[in-house]
């Protein structure tokens, strides 16, 4: 047995050399997945205070309540950015021989307090999206059930905060929470996509939004939708890769959009099942006929087709 065992961790420490590339060995210290998660969880409870965690709040005790929780965040939202920033310290070093990135726990806990200082216009945009999934939806109750149950603001609300952190030029974190509520949800929403308020995702599941899609406001999609790019070559990474939604969109179920140069106009109704890679102008509506609709005028010269 213990023969056995020694080869295992031989065999096992080879392939540590053997493959390297999914090794981090002696380098800086990446953020952890569970703090990460455990920031996600706090996050929420101080956006929506009440329903995250198990506690029962009252005025007399809310300053004191959002007072630990925000130094509780301050902290270890510093830890895991000091990490991040480092890991780009090291990566820039790597690639281009310098690096500018500043590294220090100052610089990490300004990058905290900046985050933590928007959650108040963090919050005024969930209870938008919040709203606009109560008033989309005939099978919502109330606002309680919104915010206790469905993904689709779940994801939005992780995708906001994610986004500020992305757009502070944060690596590594902001992939970390969209991949974390993914997994949860369904819904794939990337980080850099930029989206407008008043934002429901019906149903939610399947949801694909690339990096480089622009959302505006009251923009409503349901499950299976995907805004996404037409090539995923390396080299485009820099470019606008995906779609751009304007105002006061719905598009259904199945619908596949792709391109960076295609815009829906405002006001447009995109159906089921749809393959679009290019512009359509406002107040446009895109459907596919129905498969009776197509099986009729296929057989309309046939005088001996029976219906």
């Amino acid at each position: 047995m213990q023969n056995e065992l020694h080869e295992i961790v031989e065999s096992i420490h080879d392939s540590y050399q053997r493959f390297g590339a999914i090794n981090h060995i002696g380098g800086p210290g990446l953020p952890s997945r569970s703090s990460v998660i455990a920031i996600m969880h706090d996050l929420e409870s101080l956006i929506f205070p009440g329903y995250r965690a198990d506690e029962q709040l009252h005025e007399n005790n809310l300053r004191h309540t959002i007072g630990e929780k925000t130094c509780r965040l301050c902290r270890s939202l510093t830890t895991e950015i000091q990490k991040s920033l480092r890991f780009k310290h090291a990566n820039d070093l790597e690639l281009h021989g310098s690096s500018e990135v500043d590294y220090s726990w100052c610089a990490a806990e300004q990058f905290a307090f900046d985050l933590l200082g928007k959650l108040p216009d963090i919050r005024r945009r969930v209870r938008l999206d919040v709203e606009a999934a109560f008033l989309g939806d005939p099978a919502g109750k109330s606002h309680e059930e919104v915010i206790l149950s469905y993904p689709g603001v779940e994801a939005i609300l992780v995708h906001r905060v994610a986004h500020e952190l992305w757009n502070a030029g944060i690596p590594l974190i902001p992939r970390m929470m969209s991949e974390q509520i993914h997994g949860q949800t369904g819904i794939d929403i990337h980080p850099g996509a930029t989206i407008g308020d008043y934002f429901f995702i019906d149903h939610a599941t399947g949801v694909v939004i690339g990096e480089t899609t622009i959302i505006g406001r009251n923009v409503k999609i349901y499950q299976g939708v995907t805004l996404g790019a037409l090539s995923v070559k390396k080299e485009a990474a820099d470019k606008k890769r995906h779609p751009t939604i304007e105002d006061d969109v719905t598009i259904y179920a199945g619908a596949t959009i792709l391109g960076g140069k295609t815009v829906i106009g405002r006001n447009s109704i995109i159906g089921g099942n749809v393959w679009l890679t290019s512009s359509v102008p406002a107040g446009s509506t895109i459907y596919n006929p129905p498969v009776d609709h197509i099986r009729r005028q296929k057989h309309a010269e046939l005088p001996d087709y029976q219906i």
